[in-house]
């Protein structure tokens, strides 16, 4: 399995409640697609940097989840079919440098 970087935007017009019901959806996909999530960091809602959608801020949200290479289609597909996603990136995670 790879370990990935999940950036999210969410739509601003959630409230506190529904943004978690949202997190811990993206985390059972996650395990539904025999993975794991390491670690959420709820970043807060921020200004965007143009208008997506309309919307000139959302919520953002990082996940830190190792997906086996495979699935990985299925979750993209799975997260653009989410309606309160406004934006997301999907990246495999950097090596960290060893040194000598």
């Amino acid at each position: 399995m790879k370990n990935y970087e999940l950036l999210t935007v969410f739509k601003p017009s959630l409230d506190a409640e529904e943004l978690d019901k949202e997190i811990e959806k993206i985390s059972s996909d996650v395990k539904s697609y025999k993975g794991s999530v390491d670690s959420v960091d709820k970043m807060g809602r921020k200004k965007l940097a143009y208008d997506v959608q309309s919307y000139r801020d959302g919520y953002f949200a990082v996940f830190s989840v190792s997906v086996p290479a495979e699935k990985v289609v299925d979750f993209k597909r799975s997260l653009k079919l989410n309606e309160n996603i406004i934006r997301f990136m999907f990246m495999e995670e950097a090596k960290k440098a060893e040194t000598v």
